[in-house]
């Protein structure tokens, strides 16, 4: 089950009439295609490890709970640290953690999914009993600030759930991260990727994205992992309290949700004021729609996300 959520966002803001002062862009034009308004950048030498332990320090708070109590940490991100040692465990460092295992997941802006999967495996597994799920980022590091297309659609942050193991019934109405399904083909990976890395040209590289095939896989893919997803909990779309996708763009989010017969009330969108945080984005979104007093014990919360490779995946929750 669910005993945490948590997040943090970086002190700066930078808004799209801001950008327009450095790049051939305006308010209008970027937020007639994606749907943003502004984003927070990291501050010189904040680290995306910060940034996750802040996020995961504001979880445990909500869960109630102490960096002792947890004892696996699976962080999600496609902007680490350094190349090795994992992220993760310098945030099990940051926390005092001497106990457990911390590793990260690398499926860019799916990453909280697939992390949110491997850590359910690993306590429906018996292994352990608490985790803590983070996905933190700082894509303003690879951005390519020149490039109009791309520097106007990121942002960074950080996004955490504590999870606990616990007996459940064995129906939909269990509790808990019910189903996950999670996808990827690699044929797809000149559509959104870094031309950089440490095998290949020993820098870290900027973000590239063919945006428009992007969007036009975007739907189909993700329709049909929601789908499967759905099904497996024996469940369908009209039983989905909170639809909180990945935010990425927000005509992506409209049609989705169009998809699924879902009231624009009943859809988290956060992307307005965080830009796409890639693997932060659905934890951040999750963490708003509970200070909205959206989100009750008992929902049922559906997730999606789409990332380069591509990867792709669904979850649902229910709170």
């Amino acid at each position: 089950m669910v005993r945490g959520c948590g997040a943090y966002l970086p002190k700066r803001v930078v808004t799209n009439e801001e950008l327009a002062l450095k790049v051939d862009t305006s308010d209008d034009w970027i937020r007639q295609r994606s749907g943003i308004r502004q984003r927070y950048i990291a501050a010189d030498g904040e680290l995306t490890s910060d940034i996750a332990t802040a996020a995961a320090r504001a979880a445990l708070e909500d869960a109630g709970l102490d960096p002792g109590d947890i004892d696996l940490i699976v962080l999600a991100t496609a902007t680490p640290d350094h190349t090795f040692p994992s992220t993760a465990t310098m945030v099990q460092a940051n926390l005092g953690m001497q106990h457990g295992a911390a590793f990260d997941i690398q499926a860019v802006c799916s990453g909280f999914v697939y992390a949110l999967a491997t850590a359910d495996s690993f306590l429906r597994s018996g292994q352990f009993g608490r985790a803590l799920v983070i996905g933190a980022e700082t894509f303003s590091r690879i951005l390519d600030w020149e490039d109009r297309t791309t520097c106007v659609l990121f942002g960074d942050g950080g996004g955490a759930l504590v999870l606990e193991a616990e007996e459940q019934p064995g129906t939909n109405g269990d509790r808990g991260v019910l189903v996950s399904k999670i996808r990827s083909d690699g044929r797809f990976k000149d559509m959104l990727y870094v031309d950089g890395g440490p095998s290949s040209t020993q820098t870290v590289g900027y973000l590239r994205m063919e945006g428009k095939d992007v969007f036009r896989q975007a739907v189909t893919l993700l329709s049909e992992v929601v789908e499967e997803a759905l099904d497996a909990a024996g469940l369908t779309a009209a039983d989905v309290d909170w639809f909180v996708p990945h935010q990425a763009n927000q005509r992506i989010i409209d049609a989705m949700a169009r998809k699924l017969s879902l009231p624009s009330e009943r859809v988290v969108s956060t992307i307005a004021k965080h830009a796409n945080t890639s693997a932060a984005s659905i934890p951040l979104a999750l963490r708003s729609a509970i200070d909205e007093q959206k989100i009750q014990t008992g929902q049922l919360v559906l997730m999606e996300a789409m990332g380069g490779g591509f990867t792709w995946g669904a979850s649902l929750i229910r709170w």
